[in-house]
């Protein structure tokens, strides 16, 4: 006997045992693939600068997020670990 998660015993997804959804099956890529030569091209440049300033000024910002992450969680646990005496 095999169970279900769903009330009455029926799945969400629509009959067929597919979901549907708005965009077509068979959805093609640009014909142009202009935007893919110049960030697979090799000139030396990490791909992360290819894009521009803008990809760049994205770049720093998450590092700067990630390492100021990374020493509040190592504060937190430092913290947690030598527990001040009351």
């Amino acid at each position: 006997m095999r169970f279900s998660r769903w009330r009455g015993g029926a799945s969400p997804a629509p009959s067929g045992g597919r979901l549907r959804t708005k965009s077509p099956r068979n959805r093609r890529c640009s014909s142009s693939g202009s935007s893919n030569e110049d960030t697979s091209e090799d000139n030396g440049m990490p791909v992360h600068l290819k894009g521009g300033s803008a990809d760049a000024l994205l770049y720093r910002t998450t590092m700067a997020l990630t390492v100021l992450g990374v020493g509040y969680v190592l504060f937190e646990l430092v913290k947690a670990a030598f527990p001040q005496k009351k």
